[in-house]
């Protein structure tokens, strides 16, 4: 059985009419009948009857017909998803994000997407820097949105924001009602930090800001959840860092409890927040996913405090 058999049976039967139908097959009569010959004797039942009046189905003809029409509706649509998975407005596209991308990046990004490309899921998937960067190295990610611009020719990146770091404190902490810390301070207070490996330019933006500032600071802890630092500095008198993306929402849980953001200056630690993709021509999604999140841009960090040198000066709303 062929489909163009389906097809022209079809025509007939909407059209009860061999002329008509030929007509808008762009076929010749003769071959719109040899076409419905050839599928009767395939199925070994008569579908249609014609006399010199009139052209009607018979029963095995319209029963048929039911079936014809999904076939046909069904090869239609999955001719349509082909294209549009070619074009890249269906399928799944990864992106892995932190923190800060999914305050200040995704929103808006996701809304683009969905107006743009409806079809198109994209899966997120929250995990610190380096266990982005591998698994967009090892296929598992398209996307990554990580702090630190990487530096292996494996990727490619474009730079989305900055923003500060602050440091985050339990509410009996004596820092907990301060409007900002000069960062030498750190130098008096225990502080918990994470392996290098999980977000390699936080680190180093920490310890550089150390560095700069003539002190050494006194690691008690070194934990690789943001969330069990925040219980930790809940319940001891700890320094853990964030970024100023969580500090923006005072108050909120970390680990279901709530630690108090605090910034630093003197000098303002900095990072950066990029967003990756595996070297090479991106595909489609991933072209789709990289135009809706330009097209959304510019990004801003609405500020906690004016950040300067320093120190903090008043709340900015």
């Amino acid at each position: 059985m062929e489909f163009r058999h389906l097809v022209s049976f079809l025509a007939i039967a909407e059209e009860l009419h061999f002329g008509r139908a030929a007509a808008r097959l762009h076929l010749t009569q003769p071959s719109l009948s040899q076409q419905l010959q050839r599928l009767e004797r395939t199925l070994g039942v008569e579908l249609v009857a014609r006399t010199s009046h009139e052209v009607r189905l018979t029963s095995a003809g319209r029963a048929f017909e039911v079936e014809a029409r999904a076939i046909v509706t069904q090869v239609d649509k999955a001719a349509q998803s082909a294209r549009e998975a070619a074009a890249g407005r269906t399928g799944t596209v990864r992106v892995g994000y932190n923190f800060p991308a999914g305050q200040h990046i995704l929103p808006a990004t996701l809304a683009k997407m969905n107006a743009e490309f409806p079809d198109v899921m994209v899966r997120l998937e929250e995990k610190r820097t380096g266990p982005q960067l591998q698994a967009l190295a090892d296929g598992e990610l398209d996307i990554a949105l990580v702090y630190g611009r990487p530096v292996t020719s494996d990727f490619q990146y474009k730079r989305l924001l900055r923003l500060p770091m602050i440091a985050v404190v339990g509410q009996n902490h004596k820092w907990a009602g301060r409007p900002g810390v000069p960062f030498a301070e750190l130098a008096h207070q225990p502080c918990i930090l994470f392996g290098r490996e999980q977000c390699p330019a936080m680190y180093d933006a920490i310890l550089s800001a150390a560095e700069r500032t003539g002190i050494r600071l006194n690691v008690a802890h070194v934990v690789d959840d943001p969330g069990a630092t925040g219980i930790l500095v809940s319940v001891k008198p700890l320094v853990g860092f964030a970024s100023a993306s969580r500090g923006m929402l005072a108050g909120a849980p970390i680990g279901g409890v709530r630690p108090v953001p605090v910034p630093l200056y003197q000098p303002v630690p900095m990072i950066d927040l990029y967003v990756v993709w595996r070297d090479g021509e991106p595909s489609r999604l991933q072209t789709a996913f990289l135009k809706c999140l330009e097209a959304v841009g510019p990004f801003d960090v609405p500020a906690l405090t004016r950040f300067d040198q320093s120190g903090p000066e008043a709340k900015t709303a």
